[in-house]
């Protein structure tokens, strides 16, 4: 009978212990779906209901952008100050990972806010005591400013209320003003404002992660295992094809010139005849990111790429191009010329010097610029056939490069040329172009008629290595190779035969080159007077081209004719020469015959 008993004793208590070890099992598993499995869910529920959920952010960086060999023209960083709010100051209720509730001293919270800063505690809370004794209802005492990322992470985990944590966002560019007028700048709260910056702000932008945790319902504690982060995303990595040591030099002596020729302002492009790349756009006067408040308002953009004007003589060359390319003339081809002639439209055209008639070859008309000359060689062929051509060298659409307030320039359709019209577009007069335009007719002259797309971008990296290059469009034959040809090789006899052969030579290089000047329009259908712009592009070495040089000079007055802005060419194709340590030319310079025999 005792035996019964004790067994059935037995049996009961092993019953109730199976019982009491399959309830513990299920709180368990309950307790680790709430708190691990499902935390995310309960997350979102408490915040449905009211209940206290408290969040941190994790911002993220702005991506830099990078010129052609990876140096930094613009980057970001991020660094948090930290601050006390001595109204919330005092021990706080905690609860631990077995979920027991303890009390933490305002005192050990100090020492570990000091640990992660570099203070003591003592001297925490002495920065607190002395805010309190100068105001007694302060709520905001500055700790320590500029900490890391990792010390504003290890500051969320001492998960002190009265802790105040700020992120500081700041963007600097280290080359300053070389490069400024095309990567532009940004607000202090990472807003693009101008330039690239703006433009290629999909690359660049990033976007904040968040830390979210759940609080006891006093607010007091965090609840473990409640904690979940979204990643913040760092913007992506912007490339250009621009130079900055090249762009460096070429900006200080531009300021130079600038100056010496006493000009209104300035721009020097470079572009890589095979690859279209840009490998500078300088202007002057011009910009730096880190200070765009201290220039003047039309100077915080790139004048290089927006400037619209007429491109005077440079575009006689162009119409040299159409000419050879449908079979009109030859380099030889006689034209007689005076310096000035009246037509039988009515219009009346002259040269820039006076001279009797001249029975010219067409190297000739270009190696003196005859604006006479041009005119009549510009009327073998159809104004439709020369206003199609400008449209195929670009002339009237915005380049590739498509840069935030490019123009696309005026060229009208050819039915609406006047008289005057008809011969001022053989000369570059009667429509407007922009400085890449020029660079880029230019460029398909040295490219054998091949119009290959200029551009500043070359790509976007983002986080992930993933790299993304623009969309330009193809390459397109614009004249044959021999038009090609013999129009840089008349421009080379406008280097060597024309009055500006001896500014402009550079030893050991064969160079092709054209200037242009032209009157600036006064806003009200009329010239001003004495006011130009003047420029000269080239391309070298002329019997191999691999780069081309623009320079531009805004209302130069010590001297206004395109030998303003001779020097800057000189100095420039000299220096891209030497940058890019292009081999000298092999074979002789063969001039062509300025006047018929």
């Amino acid at each position: 009978m005792n035996a019964s008993v004790s067994r059935s004793a037995r049996r009961r208590t092993s019953t109730a212990a199976v019982v009491v070890l399959i309830v513990l099992v299920a709180f368990a598993v309950r307790l680790f779906d709430i708190q691990v499995v499902r935390a995310d869910e309960h997350i979102e529920d408490s915040l449905a209901v009211g209940n206290l959920v408290g969040t941190a952010a994790l911002p993220g960086v702005r991506g830099s952008i990078v010129d052609a060999d990876g140096n930094v023209l613009a980057s970001s960083s991020i660094s948090y100050d930290a601050a006390i709010d001595p109204s919330l100051v005092g021990d706080v209720d905690r609860i631990d990972d077995e979920a027991n509730k303890y009390v933490e001293t305002w005192g050990r919270i100090a020492e570990r806010i000091g640990d992660v800063i570099g203070m003591t505690g003592a001297e925490v809370e002495q920065v607190v005591d002395d805010a309190v004794e100068n105001d007694p209802d302060v709520e905001y005492t500055r700790l320590k400013r500029g900490l890391t990322t990792e010390q504003y992470r290890a500051l969320l985990e001492v998960d002190a209320p009265m802790l105040i944590l700020e992120p500081q966002k700041s963007r600097s560019y280290p080359n300053g003003a070389v490069g400024g007028n095309l990567v532009g700048f940004t607000s202090s709260d990472d807003t693009p404002l101008a330039g690239y910056e703006m433009m290629s702000n999909a690359c660049l932008e990033s976007s904040d992660g968040q830390i979210s945790y759940q609080r006891s319902g006093d607010g007091g504690a965090r609840l473990p295992g409640t904690v979940t982060e979204t990643p913040a995303v760092d913007g992506g990595t912007l490339q250009l094809t621009i130079d900055t040591d090249l762009s460096w030099y070429l900006l200080q002596m531009l300021k130079e010139e600038v100056e010496a020729q006493k000009a209104k302002a300035g721009s020097i492009m470079v572009v890589d005849v095979e690859t279209g790349e840009v490998k500078s756009a300088v202007d002057y006067p011009t910009l730096d990111p880190n200070e765009p408040g201290a220039a003047e308002k039309d100077d915080r953009g790139a004048n290089v790429l927006t400037m619209s004007y007429e491109p005077g003589s440079t575009f006689k060359a162009i119409t040299a191009a159409t000419l050879l390319d449908q079979g009109a003339v030859t380099p030889l081809t006689e034209v007689r010329a005076s310096g000035y002639e009246q037509f039988p439209n009515g219009a009346a055209v002259g040269d820039s010097f006076n001279h009797e008639e001249y029975r010219y070859t067409v190297a000739g008309a270009l190696i003196d610029s005859s604006n006479v000359a041009l005119s009549k060689l510009g009327a073998l062929v159809s104004d439709e056939t020369r206003h199609d051509y400008l449209q195929k060298f670009g002339i009237g659409e915005k380049t590739p490069i498509n840069f935030a307030g490019e123009p696309s320039g005026v060229l009208h359709p050819a039915d609406q040329w006047d008289n005057q019209t008809h011969y001022a577009t053989t000369f570059g007069h009667g429509f407007t172009v922009t400085m890449p335009q020029v660079v880029s007719a230019f460029q398909t002259l040295a490219n054998g008629g091949v119009r290959t797309p200029i551009h500043i971008v070359d790509g976007c990296t983002d986080t992930d290595g993933g790299a993304t290059k623009p969309d330009l469009p193809d390459e397109a034959r614009v004249i044959s190779e021999d038009a090609a040809a013999q129009t840089v090789r008349m421009l080379e006899d406008v280097a060597n035969q024309g009055y500006l052969a001896d500014q402009i030579e550079v030893p050991g290089y064969r160079l092709a080159i054209k200037t242009g000047t032209s009157q600036k329009a006064d806003g009200n259908g009329r010239y001003k007077a004495g006011i130009y712009t003047t420029s000269m592009v080239g391309v070298a070495p002329a019997d191999d081209p691999k780069y081309v040089v623009m320079v531009r000079l805004d209302e130069p007055r010590r001297v206004t004719s395109s030998a303003a802005t001779a020097p800057a060419f000189q100095k420039a194709m000299t220096q891209v020469l030497k940058t890019y340590r292009v081999q000298p030319s092999e074979e002789q310079y063969d001039p062509l015959p300025k006047f018929v025999e």
